[in-house]
């Protein structure tokens, strides 16, 4: 799917319309720390193998693509709505 790389949008903290400019939502580095991981690792002590069974029969065949759009002036992001198709590419207009 080809999305445009800047968007004519409603940004509500300015309360304008201005000119988005796109990019793909990633995920950011999982805390060492957090409280799932914690209880993973106390989980998987004293285990000879994976506590958990791990699912291999993969239903999906493509992820959702999300875009965040940033305004200009205000550098606030907001998402728009997230799509499933196996190619996600951002293209000048």
């Amino acid at each position: 799917m080809k999305y445009p790389r800047t968007i004519n949008r409603y940004c509500p903290t300015c309360r304008i319309h201005t000119k988005h400019s796109v990019s793909l939502y990633k995920k950011g580095k999982e805390r060492a720390l957090n409280h799932g991981r914690r209880r993973l690792e106390r989980k998987k002590r004293g285990y000879g193998s994976f506590p958990k069974e791990i699912f291999h029969q993969n239903a999906k065949v493509n992820k959702r693509s999300l875009p965040v759009l940033e305004c200009p002036k205000c550098k606030k992001k907001q998402y728009s709505k997230s799509y499933r198709v196996k190619k996600f590419e951002l293209q000048e207009v």
